[in-house]
């Protein structure tokens, strides 16, 4: 229970910064910003404020922004419709479909009625033609629905690009600071490995305590080769696994020379020598600003190495993870323990926000390639072709889930 608790909180962290990121920078642009949704499916909980509706659904496997202008309006007045009004100060305020209602102060005939532009009403009122202006916050009121109308320009379409670029860009941008904030976050609290070849701590058990090596020891060399530097001693234990290996170490100004055998580690098709210790670590804000930064980094470039291995071919499909596969490998990284099971949510984080930025229709990096084409273009992409595109590219992308979903159940179960 307390896993499942904790997949849910993770995912329901990645995915709200994320489309907060979204909302912030599509607020800042003037867009109308009509839901906030964490997952899929029916709703659990809503709740209204500032003009947008704030959902949790059922089916925490996403989420969304819902800006004004991305897609047709659903709710549409037609010429000859009968409405109620409710009006402040001679504007309307809230249109009814439904013209029997107690807040409704007139009831209009429609003749004609824009609310993109103009913003008014003109219709027939006992046969006589009136014309009313609208609140550019007005309301649509059709049964249980209440609908604020979206003038041009509250809409996506109407802003800049570079407005537009910030608003989608801003989503990734939030899980890429997420995955620093927890890394900073981590590396102030555990402190920063100081990348010398000191030893922080040893592992009971492991090979290395069994050679009698303890905190604050200093590895000069492995296999006779000089390791001034943590990587360099990760690297003469690496191949080393299984064998009998000469370690030269200093404590208190004194060398010693002792054998190890580094234990057999499997690392994907590779078998890798562990001796079962960390680095030294040291605690400062500096060390620790700088680790965030350079972890961020390396999980970045690691994932983007990852997704070019797949593209090239190195990779293949049946090695990817999906949903299922992710769930598995939190299960057991949050039986390690509470770090690494952050550490872990700063990789998925990292790992939404490169995903999301590749040039693939539905993903937030093929609306960005549209709206760089329209930059080029001087005007934008005809709005049903680029539909078309993503609803295609979507539709790939969920092929690709199930067939990833069917490898993880092979692979897991």
């Amino acid at each position: 229970m307390t896993t499942f608790i904790s997949i849910v909180l993770m995912f329901g962290v990645l995915v709200a910064v994320h489309e907060w990121g979204h909302l912030v920078m599509a607020k800042r642009a003037g867009i109308l910003c009509r839901e906030f949704a964490i997952g899929f499916g029916p709703k659990i909980f809503s709740v209204f404020k500032n003009e947008t509706l704030y959902t949790v659904r059922l089916l925490p496997i996403g989420g969304y922004v819902k800006m004004a202008g991305e897609e047709p309006e659903l709710v549409e007045i037609k010429s000859g419709q009968t409405v109620g009004l409710q009006l402040k100060d001679g504007v309307i305020e809230t249109i009814y479909f439904d013209a029997d209602q107690p807040q409704v102060d007139q009831v209009v005939t429609v003749e004609r009625i824009d609310l993109l532009r103009q913003l008014e009403l003109v219709g027939l009122q006992d046969e006589t033609s009136v014309r009313y202006p609208v609140s550019p916050t007005a309301f649509l009121v059709e049964g249980q629905t209440r609908t604020q109308i979206a003038p041009y320009d509250r809409t996506f379409g109407s802003k800049s690009v570079w407005k537009r670029v910030l608003a989608i860009a801003a989503g990734p941008f939030m899980n890429f600071v997420l995955a620093f904030v927890i890394l900073f976050g981590l590396a102030l609290y555990n402190g920063s490995p100081t990348g010398e070849s000191v030893i922080g701590t040893v592992q009971k058990g492991s090979p290395a305590d069994q050679a009698g090596l303890v905190e604050g020891d200093r590895i000069i060399s492995v296999n006779g080769q000089d390791t001034a530097k943590w990587t360099d001693l990760r690297a003469g234990f690496q191949d080393r696994a299984g064998k009998a290996t000469e370690v030269k170490y200093e404590r208190d100004g004194k060398e010693t020379t002792t054998e190890i055998t580094p234990k057999v580690q499997q690392q994907g098709e590779q078998k890798v020598g562990i001796i079962g210790v960390t680095n030294e670590t040291e605690k400062s804000f500096g060390t620790a600003l700088q680790t965030g930064v350079s972890e961020t980094w390396r999980m970045s470039t690691l994932i983007v190495g990852a997704v070019g291995d797949l593209v090239t071919g190195v990779v293949g499909v049946d090695q990817l993870s999906g949903p299922v596969g992710i769930v598995k490998m939190t299960d057991q990284v949050a039986d390690s323990g509470f770090s690494m099971l952050l550490t872990w949510t700063a990789l998925l984080s990292v790992n939404l926000a490169v995903f999301n930025l590749l040039p693939l229709p539905a993903l937030d990096g093929g609306r960005l390639l549209f709206l760089f084409l329209e930059a080029l273009r001087g005007k934008p992409v005809d709005p049903q072709k680029e539909g078309l595109v993503h609803f295609v590219g979507f539709a790939l992308l969920m092929l690709l889930m199930l067939v990833v979903t069917w490898n993880d159940i092979q692979k897991f179960f």
